[in-house]
């Protein structure tokens, strides 16, 4: 086990270590950052009075809109000289987010990364080819650095350039992939037409992250591609990927509690929830010097799993995220999920893991449009196959959701595809409302 050490602590010891980090980084953060300081003044709490891991909670949150407005620097915890590495969001609904690292930084991001990997089998003898973006989106570089620190071959291929891709996977003997999930489902379709047996290849690991995916398509993706697929967790505003990941168990992600505090907190009132209640997952970066965050509230819905894992590791798993406050879709009172969709369309034989979520509004109304594309073997010009297709997918999704929707099947191939995160939802009502 990667910095076994440390992934095997006591709960006592981890929870002592935690709070002397906790401590530090509140200390630090009062004494360097203009903005928690007035943040925690107007709360009327000091860094003396932080005495237990319980009273994070008397801190103030911190969202995404507080680090836009704090670009490009106004968050950062130590001098810009000491800044060796920058990494931020696109920054296309408004400034982007910065994360800056410093050189410890970036041996804390390749041990998480390291421990990512180590957790899907990873070692000195893989050939990691690695998908995910370079440049200033945090993917790329966050595998890069963990699979250098773990010792394996890293091809760092980035994304795109599909059948390059799988020729890379053939000649080079390619054990490990890492990239979207989507563009892994994306692959696997392009490699049946490309001819490429995709069970012959080393392939056998897949680390997918960046987007929400459910358990269906992990089932689809590990029998498309002969492999065993892991879901990763990470922020650009925590550090990048690193944040979280499953173990061989496969149940749960564990969260790197020594660099990372996690809390559930209830998404309206922002009050800490026990474990095992579902709300919005809520990260500290105690283990940052850059730019660490405190309490940043991360829109993602899970719960933290009380259980230990038997792989013997110590820290606290989450639930696999079930969805974003701000994909959470309301329509006619009701929360629905792109993934709750996603689950009723795989277990369904004939149609493709690529669909859409169309929104609109009709007078006072919503409604829910569901595009899912049928497979090229059960594809059919009757109309009569169709509609009797359709009637009872959307049987399947009313079931599932509790509210009504209409079902919509396209021909093969008909659906964007991305070779970086998949955009899901459509939602017209704005549009609707200013006709």
């Amino acid at each position: 086990m990667w910095n076994e050490a440390v992934q095997t602590l006591p709960h006592a010891e981890l929870e002592r270590l935690q709070l002397e980090r906790l401590q530090r980084l509140v200390a630090t953060l009062h004494a360097r950052v203009p903005f928690y300081r007035d943040r925690m003044d107007a709360l009327g709490v000091a860094p003396s009075d932080i005495h237990t891991l319980a009273d994070l909670a008397r801190l103030p949150f911190t969202s995404k809109a507080d680090m836009r407005e704090g670009y490009p620097f106004g968050l950062f915890a130590v001098d810009p000289s000491e800044i060796v590495e920058v990494h931020m969001s696109s920054g296309t609904t408004g400034k982007p987010v910065v994360d800056g690292y410093t050189r410890a930084d970036l041996e804390v991001w390749g041990d998480v990364m390291a421990r990512t990997l180590d957790m899907g089998g990873v070692g000195r003898d893989d050939v990691v080819q690695n998908a995910y973006g370079y440049g200033l989106f945090t993917g790329g570089f966050g595998v890069h650095h963990g699979a250098r620190a773990i010792g394996a071959t890293v091809i760092p291929i980035s994304s795109g350039n599909t059948v390059r891709q799988l020729q890379t996977m053939v000649d080079f003997g390619t054990t490990a992939l890492t990239c979207t999930p989507s563009y892994a489902m994306f692959m696997a379709e392009h490699a049946r037409d490309m001819g490429v047996d995709v069970r012959s290849l080393k392939l056998r690991a897949g680390f997918f992250g960046a987007e929400p995916w459910s358990e269906a398509m992990r089932a689809d993706l590990e029998a498309k591609l002969g492999i065993k697929a892991f879901d990763i967790y990470g922020l650009t505003e925590l550090i990048g990927p690193g944040v979280g990941a499953e173990c061989e168990q496969q149940d749960g992600l564990h969260i790197f509690e020594d660099v990372f505090y996690p809390e559930i907190v209830d998404p309206v009132t922002g009050e800490p929830l026990p474990p095992g209640t579902q709300g919005e997952l809520v990260l500290t970066a105690i283990g940052r010097e850059g730019s660490p965050v405190l309490r940043y509230r991360t829109h993602d819905i899970t719960y933290l799993m009380g259980e230990p894992c038997p792989c013997g590791r110590s820290s606290r798993r989450i639930h696999r995220l079930m969805g974003r406050n701000d994909d959470m879709l309301i329509i006619r009172g009701v929360n629905v999920f792109p993934q709750q969709v996603e689950e009723v369309l795989l277990r369904v034989q004939g149609v493709e893991p690529h669909y859409r979520l169309i929104v609109e509004r009709d007078g006072s109304m919503d409604t829910l449009t569901v595009e899912v594309e049928m497979s090229e073997a059960t594809f059919s010009d009757e109309i009569r196959v169709l509609v009797h297709f359709e009637r009872q997918l959307e049987s399947d999704l009313k079931a599932a959701l509790g509210i009504q929707a209409a079902c919509v099947l396209v021909n093969p191939r008909t659906i964007e595809r991305s070779e970086g995160k998949a955009k899901r939802v459509i939602d017209r009502r704005e549009l609707s409302n200013a006709r």
